[in-house]
């Protein structure tokens, strides 16, 4: 049921029957590696590539939630997903590897919410019984394709943030046990006509208050409704912009119950400047971490607001603005509806 212009409430109730979470060697020395099913040691993945490394990170993510879940691989109608790289390569490439029908998203940073609200879309209409959604991304290789490959060693400001190398995957089923999708807030473009790429954060802060603020209206809802608004990668610079843009809105969020995913999954300490970033960082930040939380009755109620940045290395050349987007879900445990 669409409410307002730009929210589904999802009445059917689809579940988030399982998941799978993929990390890297910097991810395993982060803050939250408990959240992880597989971590990796080396962030070749003994392939010869980044982007080959990407690619089997996000089929170990789908294999994993199957092989959690009650049923066969056969049992999946869609697999919705995307990623950072060139054409979605790794994403597309890990599609055929499974052989499931396949939505190839992009929307960069916010694809993890983007293909949870698709799914979740689908299978409230009766449009299937289990669709994978994930998202996935590579330091290596988001270095190399949107800024200097790490063997350049140039230096960044302390605005820049680091990308996770990981993979994170849901499987999302009409019945079952499990964490409950309620709604969905779709994103729309936001250019505050920022160009500077070394400042995702606050290039996305707009967007995602934007969206947060539609949510809460079309919703008729306060922030205190849900126990935890997370984010999915402004790091500290673009948490504090788009909280005072809120706060300059009259939104009454609690400072304490704001979250983001791209400060939550490294530890003090690690040289990721302003904090984590890649469209793996709310994928694997809330489907590892937040949601056990969920399932085990720590939360009740969490709205997960995905933030991308829309740009390309052609954009950049051609010294455009920054387009940016921000899709909310929000999850709920199955023992309070």
């Amino acid at each position: 049921m669409l409410t307002g212009h730009r929210t589904w409430i999802f009445q059917n109730k689809p579940v988030i029957l399982t998941t799978g979470t993929i990390g890297g060697p910097f991810e395993a020395n982060g803050n939250i590696p408990e959240a992880f099913d597989i971590l990796h040691d080396d962030i070749w993945l003994q392939q010869d590539s980044f982007e080959k490394a990407q690619q089997t990170m996000m089929e170990e993510a789908c294999q994993t939630a199957i092989k959690k879940s009650p049923i066969d691989k056969e049992q999946v109608e869609f697999f919705i997903s995307g990623d950072l790289i060139n054409q979605i390569t790794p994403t597309s490439f890990a599609a055929s590897t499974m052989g499931l029908p396949y939505f190839g998203l992009f929307s960069a940073c916010a694809t993890s919410m983007e293909s949870l609200a698709l799914s979740a879309a689908i299978i409230n209409g009766n449009g299937a019984n289990y669709i994978l959604s994930g998202s996935s991304s590579h330091n290596a290789a988001a270095e190399k394709q949107f800024r200097y490959p790490t063997e350049y060693g140039g230096q960044k400001p302390p605005t820049a943030q680091w990308t996770v190398t990981g993979a994170g995957c849901a499987l999302i089923a009409k019945e079952g046990v499990g964490p409950i999708v309620t709604s969905a807030t779709i994103g729309k473009v936001v250019d505050m006509g920022m160009t500077d790429p070394f400042n995702m954060g606050g290039a996305m802060a707009a967007a995602a208050a934007d969206t947060i603020e539609v949510h809460l209206k079309e919703r008729n809802v306060d922030p205190s409704f849900y126990d935890l608004i997370i984010t999915g990668d402004l790091g500290h610079v673009g948490r504090e912009v788009s909280l005072d843009y809120m706060h300059g809105r009259n939104i009454p969020i609690e400072d304490e119950k704001y979250v983001d995913c791209g400060l939550t999954i490294y530890r003090e300490g690690q040289p990721v400047l302003a904090g984590g970033s890649g469209s793996a960082c709310s994928a694997v930040v809330t489907y590892g971490h937040f949601l056990k939380q969920v399932i085990q009755g720590d939360l009740n109620r969490i709205l997960v607001v995905a933030t991308g940045s829309l740009h390309s290395p052609l954009s950049v050349q051609q010294s455009d603005p920054i387009p940016c987007i921000a899709h909310a879900v929000s999850i709920e445990r199955s023992e309070i509806l």
